[in-house]
């Protein structure tokens, strides 16, 4: 049961909405910036409105299936971690994209939304917003790079929080789980990051 629901969370998270809304557009994402298939090229490439409405799918797919699994009892505790990350996996090895997906970001707000009722999902992004401050403090601006950082960074943070405030073990474990996926989807930025700090 938990094998499908998996294969089932995945197939969900695999779904480029922000990237076939790019090409009804006449918009190839992969030819724009970095060539990210996800929401944030589409805001580039298209304009706000639609960015935010892939914002808003890609939220959707990772809150909406799993928040509906955990509310129906379909799964609980430790098979929630193994549910939860799959709609993550889903957008970040997309078998519609030849398994080259997305960074994988709105996707993760939704997942941890639905695990936490939006209490981790708002802890996440507060963490975010301190990053972004002490960033623009220490470096005056922000690229794609120190992003990259945040992110990843912001993840680790969480799981210090969810192990300090003793949350539930599983929620740690998909905590690093995540960490791990946005940490390869995030790869080049962060070579790019820390090759710069090392050169200079």
């Amino acid at each position: 049961m938990i094998l499908i629901l998996f294969i089932l969370e995945f197939f969900c998270g695999s779904l480029m909405f922000s990237y076939w809304i790019g090409l009804a557009l006449g918009k190839n994402l992969k030819t724009v910036g970095d060539g990210n298939p996800g929401a944030f090229n589409l805001w580039r490439s298209a304009g706000y409105q639609w960015g935010l409405v892939g914002v808003a799918l890609d939220f959707l797919k990772g809150y909406l299936p799993l928040v509906f699994l955990i509310q129906k009892g379909y799964v609980s505790g430790m098979e929630v971690a193994l549910v939860a990350i799959a709609p993550i996996l889903g957008h970040a090895f997309s078998p519609f994209m030849r398994m080259h997906g997305g960074k994988a970001i709105a996707v993760t707000f939704g997942v941890w939304s639905a695990v936490s009722g939006f209490q981790l999902s708002l802890v996440y992004a507060i963490i975010l917003a301190i990053l972004l401050i002490v960033f623009k403090l220490i470096n005056k601006s922000t690229g794609k790079e120190t992003d990259a950082v945040m992110v990843v960074g912001g993840m680790f943070f969480l799981g210090l929080y969810i192990f300090f405030c003793a949350y539930s073990p599983h929620l740690l474990i998909l905590c690093f789980l995540n960490m791990g996926i946005l940490f390869f989807t995030h790869r080049k930025e962060l070579t790019d990051f820390f090759t710069h700090r090392v050169a200079h």
